[in-house]
């Protein structure tokens, strides 16, 4: 099934398209410096100065700011459908995510800023999930007929090389120098909270173009307080039709068992790393380097597969990758052998998000399309307590990252099966 063509719908040239795909660039920095390798390690170890613990606290937080993004982002959704404008509500939250990134630089590594960074990481946590909500809404009518995987795989594979690329600037600016660029000192890890500074304004200013560029939907004409209410009201009547969708509503909850796996693999990631094999901050960069090198050419690589055969069958395969390679990465204790599964396990990451957003954009009707993604996102937030809450729960009682990881392949393995049972072809029954 695709998503209706609407005939008010602006057309988006290349520039547009491109544009659309670098907001995955500018993204991907928060989710790769922040949420995984740099500042959630600094804060495991510089701030709370207890790996396990630190771990702990992290996962809880997460799982505190995905149940906020749960309650609030079918809400923003269907009143966003009423309003048709997606473009503000991008600026407003793509804004509450630089912000509060940016002031993360004054968490210092004493135990004293504790509840100041895991605040600001909650907030901006919130906020860049919120956006992705209506970033994603605008692929229907960003991608040309026939080409909404290839575009979906393109933004995908455009973000992991955009995460690498900060990265390096990350290491090669901050992290390895004996004198840091523009003044930043290693004193107080200055140079390593100075990656939050690097990423505010990596989002923000690579974010641009989107704006620019990019074709917006129209606007409808009705007012803020006419469009919340009857987005409400659409949201009411979704959840009473719900057996119309049956299909579809087994999608949101297989990819939201699977899609908690993978976004607690990238949140502790850089812990396990850290952690269970005593890599160095210079040490994990290098890693995520690779991995997000991998993970960009297994998304546009895929994005062909994702058009070809359709993105069940790409989402399937992209899991059974994952958990084929998850399983020894955990049972290994040689750390040359861990890195090189984990490369190879990154294959199959950006395939799995990027065929699953296809696939919500196809099963989308056209004036539900911000709705159903903020469906999307609340289904995977609904149960966005269970990835890291249960690392951090089995982490906790076993004392053992390694133990707390295998949940991860328990949430990849239900969602999978799950998705065995759907059929694209009757989303809409």
């Amino acid at each position: 099934m695709t998503a209706a063509i609407r005939p008010d719908r602006p057309r988006t040239g290349t520039a547009g398209i491109f544009s659309w795909c670098l907001y995955d660039w500018a993204m991907s920095a928060f989710n790769t410096v922040i949420g995984t390798f740099v500042f959630s390690v600094y804060f495991q170890r510089g701030i709370y100065g207890d790996e396990v613990a630190g771990s702990t606290a992290w996962g809880l937080a997460l799982g505190l700011s995905g149940l906020a993004v749960a309650v609030t982002a079918p809400i923003l959704g269907a009143v966003a459908d009423h309003g048709g404008r997606r473009k503000p509500w991008l600026a407003v939250f793509q804004l509450a995510t630089v912000v509060p990134t940016a002031l993360l630089w004054f968490a210092k590594p004493d135990q004293a800023y504790i509840g100041y960074a895991l605040t600001l990481v909650v907030i901006a946590s919130i906020a860049f999930e919120l956006a992705g909500v209506f970033y994603n809404a605008m692929l229907p009518g960003v991608a040309p007929p026939g080409m909404i995987g290839r575009v979906s795989g393109w933004g995908w594979g455009l973000g992991y090389i955009g995460g690498l690329f900060c990265l390096v600037a990350a290491l090669f600016g901050l992290i390895r120098p004996e004198v840091p660029i523009l003044g930043f000192s290693t004193e107080d890890s200055g140079n390593v909270r100075a990656t939050a500074l690097l990423v505010a304004l990596w989002f923000g200013g690579f974010g641009l173009p989107l704006f620019l560029f990019t074709a917006d939907e129209p606007a409808t004409g009705v007012s803020p307080r006419e469009a919340v209410r009857r987005g409400l009201a659409a949201l009411a009547r979704t959840a009473r039709e719900a057996r119309r969708y049956g299909h579809a509503l087994r999608f949101l909850v297989a990819s939201a068992l699977y899609r908690d796996g993978l976004n607690t693999l990238f949140a502790v990631g850089g812990l396990y790393a850290a952690g269970t094999f005593g890599m160095s901050t210079e040490e994990i960069i290098l890693f995520a380097i690779g991995l997000n090198v991998t993970a960009g050419l297994g998304a546009a690589g895929f994005a062909f597969v994702d058009d070809r055969f359709g993105p069940k069958p790409t989402v399937l395969i992209a899991l059974g990758g994952l958990i084929a390679t998850g399983l020894p990465v955990l049972l290994v204790t040689d750390t040359r052998v861990f890195i090189a599964l984990a490369l190879l396990l990154g294959i199959f990451v950006g395939p799995a998000q990027a065929a699953s957003r296809s696939l919500m954009a196809r099963l989308a009707p056209a004036e539900k399309e911000t709705e159903m993604f903020g469906l999307y996102t609340m289904t995977g937030k609904a149960v966005s307590f269970l990835g890291p809450t249960g690392f951090a729960l089995v982490t906790a009682a076993f004392a053992s990252q390694r133990a707390g990881m295998a949940t991860i392949l328990v949430l990849l393995a239900a969602g999978g099966l799950l998705l065995l049972t759907v059929r694209p072809d009757d989303a809409g029954r």
